[in-house]
């Protein structure tokens, strides 16, 4: 009896044997988890470096964004034709900016005043706010669809591309790249498609109806607006011919 009583292990040493396979198995577990948050660390960390590369690049070579890529894979063939700045008629350039961010010449890339009423907003991101400087990097290296995570990143990358980039360039690529309806992109493009002549050839009346055809150009037709598009391109139209001192990092 007081031999096979001592054969058995006291209770404190199984116990011991169950927490070392415990802490055993623990360890494979805890060893995956950090080689993948090494993984996730480098990928964030590659695709931060991507717009810092690339906005410097930006500044002499035509971009491609990855809103058009992302539709050529999932929609087919784009109409795009890259046409310098001086270009594009200037009541295009007037009307988008006046339409789109009315403090564009006085803004570093991020205008902290309409951003702070859409963040106060119970709204939230998709109430707007965003700049041309905003909107282009989005263009060019987000997603569309809005959420504080890109609204977040929108802002430091359009800091620096404002610090690198000058207005008439920001404007040049934003023009360029914009989407204007379904796999339309690009100014010219859309002014050809839309109206059938360059975009150094529009017309106020069509500038306008372009320009407020940016917000929703997969619904808008400019060549086709509704009563409330044309009402829009009216007030812009109007805004644009007064634009004075507002346009004057773009035509000094």
């Amino acid at each position: 009896m007081s031999r096979a009583a001592s054969a058995k292990p006291p209770p404190a040493a199984a116990g011991g044997k169950a927490a070392g396979k415990k802490d055993a198995a623990d360890k494979p577990a805890a060893s995956r988890f950090r080689r993948i948050a090494r993984i996730g660390l480098k990928v964030l960390a590659a695709l931060a470096l991507i717009p810092g590369v690339l906005v410097p690049v930006y500044t002499v070579i035509p971009p491609i964004s990855t809103l058009m890529i992302w539709t050529r894979v999932t929609s087919g063939p784009i109409e795009r034709d890259w046409v310098g700045f001086d270009e594009i008629a200037k009541v295009l350039v007037v009307s988008v900016m006046v339409s789109e961010d009315g403090q564009f010449c006085a803004h570093r890339g991020v205008d902290w005043a309409a951003l702070n009423e859409v963040l106060e907003s119970p709204e939230g991101p998709s109430r707007g706010a965003s700049t041309i400087a905003m909107q282009t990097v989005r263009n060019l290296f987000l997603w569309q669809s809005p959420s504080y995570l890109r609204k977040g990143l929108e802002i430091p990358i359009a800091l620096y591309a404002d610090m690198i980039w000058t207005k008439r360039r920001t404007m040049e690529i934003y023009l360029n790249i914009a989407e204007w309806g379904p796999n339309i992109f690009g100014i010219e493009a859309a002014a050809r498609h839309h109206f059938g002549r360059s975009a150094n050839d529009l017309t106020t009346s069509q500038a306008a109806l372009l320009a407020v055809t940016l917000p929703n150009p997969r619904v808008r037709n400019p060549a086709q607006p509704s009563g409330q598009m044309r009402s829009l391109a009216r007030t812009v139209a109007a805004r644009a011919r007064v634009a004075g001192d507002y346009i004057k990092c773009l035509y000094p």
